[in-house]
């Protein structure tokens, strides 16, 4: 058992949430205050009806997501949106939530933790946003079919590959989500890289690949962002004893 404010410090500090500039919907930190204890704690990629339902259901204190509840903006909080939140306040369950700081994280960052799971070590950042590089460069020298196989199989989703960047990836970025965007291809291709593995991107960046030169794979934005906030569940789990469970609902997106 932790008290809230103890674990909410924790986390602000851990993930330097302070620290690393997100898009202004994302509002990282505590989003919903619940009862003053901790003993279980719930993560799950989005802070939906199901992860919510399923927080209720487990008895969680708190319920941590990578995505959190306002992307929309100012919202009333009606219909769905009232389905979120209600139970929340109803079951005293606090909602915290890490966007781009949980993507950055060394020891329990999507970008980090996807690398090594698959057998590549970062050796340097990309994918700037406001100054600080969300992404992770890694050197190898690894046929681009043994990194697709790779990644089908650590994630158990399919992979889409826009082969432009040679049959062997050399240098790799690995920035999780949706980074399929034309700037981020640009500065890959700056830095070198010839391999950018992501979640997702528009009907564009086909072209951008293509005429840019470089190896593009898209593994699903919710496949590819299911490891940070597990890893961070377990650390919580080693450092405070707590329950901690991981709440798989994909969107095959």
């Amino acid at each position: 058992m932790v008290r809230l404010g103890d674990l909410t410090g924790y986390l602000d500090a851990y993930l330097a949430v302070r620290e690393i500039p997100d898009y202004p919907n994302a509002f990282n930190g505590l989003q919903v205050e619940g009862r003053a204890e901790v003993r279980r704690v719930l993560t799950a990629v989005d802070a939906s009806v199901a992860s919510v339902e399923e927080a209720v259901a487990w008895g969680a204190d708190m319920l941590i997501v990578h995505h959190g509840l306002f992307w929309n903006g100012l919202q009333p909080i009606v219909g769905r949106f009232r389905r979120r939140l209600q139970p929340l306040l109803r079951e005293g369950i606090s909602l915290y939530s890490a966007h781009l700081p949980l993507d950055v994280h060394p020891e329990v960052g999507n970008n980090a933790l996807l690398a090594r799971a698959l057998r590549l070590e970062p050796s340097g950042r990309f994918g700037d946003y406001q100054g600080v590089p969300i992404g992770v460069v890694c050197d190898a020298e690894i046929p681009l079919a043994e990194l697709v196989s790779r990644l089908q199989a650590q994630l158990q989703a399919p992979v889409k590959v826009m082969p432009f960047g040679g049959e062997v990836a050399r240098r790799i970025g690995v920035i999780t989500g949706g980074a399929g965007q034309t700037r981020i291809l640009t500065e890959a291709r700056e830095q070198g890289i010839d391999t950018v593995l992501t979640g997702e991107g528009a009907h564009h960046t086909y072209l951008d690949a293509e005429e840019l030169g470089i190896n593009l794979l898209y593994a699903g934005h919710y496949a590819t962002e299911t490891l940070g906030v597990r890893a961070l569940g377990e650390h919580l789990q080693k450092m405070f004893g707590l329950d901690s469970r991981f709440f798989d609902h994909p969107t095959g997106l």
